[in-house]
């Protein structure tokens, strides 16, 4: 199969790699500059160093082509770069826009509209005057995976979602299926896109209990409630709650919060040590989703009256009205009831 990943940062680079010992890959970076070094050195020094391109993926700023002999697009932009993505995917198939069958890996909710990522695609390309989504081919794929270990040939499972054509997601998971991926078929989309987006906000409160060493059992507590708001939410839009067992939901959520990969981890940590958000985000130098994603849920939620204690506390610290030990005694405070 020919696949064209478009964006090169770390995550899309590392499944470029692992999908390029199977299929001829295309890793499209907007930036010329970048692209240039990565075709000189074979690898990605700015997100993903010390991990080598294979023989059969190949390097380009050059959109159109890309595009033109693309089987499969996997967009690898952030949740902030979907929907600018996804209109210039349509501008350029215009007037009929046959854009080949598609998959996002970005998780998150979006910033301003609180909408999930197939609501983006269904925004975009929408017919005007009528609410019906352009019938592409479209999914997810998401799941529980560092882009250091994937590109390393790391074992590792992951969830491709389409609730759009049942065959498709199964059939599209089949072909990328092999080597150091499992993929497995989902069709809840909305199920797997929720988990995907919350674990990252569970993960910032994951790393504010580590880093002040308040131990195993909170952080196990954490985590077994972290699930609960995830689920409630998820619910309450329309997914699945046994989708949320699995790999998209509680797998996510324990790589995610326990993992020292992980950006959103790292973030809590941080801010248990008292450092500013905007200095935190400068160190990391990468996207940590759940800071974004937090402020989007918890208006979401508020909206449909879900009780969502933990998303609430790291929205409070994020903003700075509270401490990280006041994020505690807030939770530690809240009333006994049954579980």
């Amino acid at each position: 199969m020919q696949i064209t990943v478009l964006g090169a940062g770390a995550w899309g680079t590392a499944l470029a790699i692992a999908l390029a010992s199977r299929h001829h890959v295309c890793l499209w970076a907007r930036n010329a500059a970048q692209v240039a070094l990565m075709d000189a050195r074979r690898e990605n020094p700015r997100y993903l160093a010390n991990c080598p391109f294979p023989e059969n993926l190949h390097v380009t700023h050059d959109l159109n082509p890309a595009i033109a002999s693309a089987e499969l697009l996997i967009l690898a932009t952030p949740i902030a770069g979907l929907r600018p993505l996804l209109e210039q995917l349509k501008q350029m198939n215009a007037p009929k826009v046959s854009v080949p069958p598609f998959l996002w890996l970005c998780k998150g909710l979006e910033a301003a509209t609180g909408k999930l990522p197939h609501q983006i695609v269904a925004d975009v390309f929408t017919l005007p005057g009528t609410a019906t989504a352009m019938p592409f081919f479209y999914g997810a794929l998401t799941g529980p995976s560092f882009a250091a270990e994937v590109a390393r040939n790391l074992p590792t499972a992951l969830t491709l979602a389409a609730d759009s054509n049942s065959h498709f997601a199964a059939e599209l998971a089949q072909a990328l299926h092999g080597g150091s991926l499992r993929i497995y078929a989902n069709d809840d989309l909305i199920g797997a896109e929720v988990g995907g987006a919350v674990k990252n906000v569970m993960a910032i409160a994951a790393g504010v209990s580590d880093g002040l060493g308040l131990g195993h059992n909170a952080r196990a507590a954490l985590l077994t409630r972290g699930l609960v708001e995830i689920t409630r939410f998820g619910v309450a839009l329309g997914a699945r709650r046994e989708t949320f067992t699995g790999l998209t939901g509680l797998g996510d959520l324990i790589l995610t919060c326990t993992g020292d990969l992980s950006r959103n981890r790292r973030v809590g940590l941080m801010l248990a040590e008292g450092q500013n958000l905007a200095a935190i985000q400068h160190t990391l130098g990468h996207v940590a989703e759940g800071v974004f994603t937090a402020h989007e849920v918890m208006q979401r939620a508020a909206a449909m009256g879900i009780d969502m204690p933990i998303t609430s506390a790291v929205v409070g610290l994020l903003d700075g009205r509270i401490t990280p030990s006041e994020t505690v005694h807030q939770l530690m405070a809240r009333d006994a009831r049954t579980e």
